[in-house]
């Protein structure tokens, strides 16, 4: 099916998309406050400027947008029918800089999680939240934990 948009309006309704302080972002954050924990938002010291940085659980959270991060097994993600070879090769970089900046973080020492933008709709979020403090949890007392030789 083709675009129903002009490229004047598909270009408008495109850039008003913005990268921080997303629906799912939101939802990850409010969740994470009233449940007690402060975190610091895109912080840049640390590698990949993650959209949520917990420094007392050295964890970094990312929360991905389905169709900008190619979800494979998600709904969400459908490559569309037009334009198809930028929008693969677009969503290609974003993976490979996503796995860079996961890297970069495991190197210096930081835990990883990613929360998935399908992961907060049809009130899954309360489940996944628990399973996201459960980690932070398990983060944290590993950070305490002495190390034995």
């Amino acid at each position: 099916m083709p675009d129903t948009l002009s490229p004047a309006q598909r270009h408008r309704v495109m850039s008003h998309i913005r990268s921080r302080g997303t629906k799912p972002e939101i939802k990850v954050r409010r969740w994470l406050w009233r449940h007690g924990y402060r975190y610091r938002l895109n912080v840049r010291s640390v590698p990949g400027k993650p959209d949520i940085v917990l420094r007392r659980y050295h964890t970094a959270i990312f929360v991905n947008g389905c169709f900008w991060h190619g979800h494979e097994r998600c709904g969400k993600y459908r490559l569309p029918k037009t334009n198809t070879a930028f929008w693969e090769t677009k969503i290609n970089r974003n993976r490979e800089r996503d796995q860079a900046d996961y890297q970069a973080l495991l190197a210096a020492g930081w835990y990883v999680m990613v929360v998935w933008e399908c992961q907060l709709q049809g009130g899954r979020i309360e489940a996944v939240m628990r399973r996201v403090q459960a980690q932070l949890d398990r983060n944290l007392l590993d950070i305490h934990r002495p190390a034995i030789y």
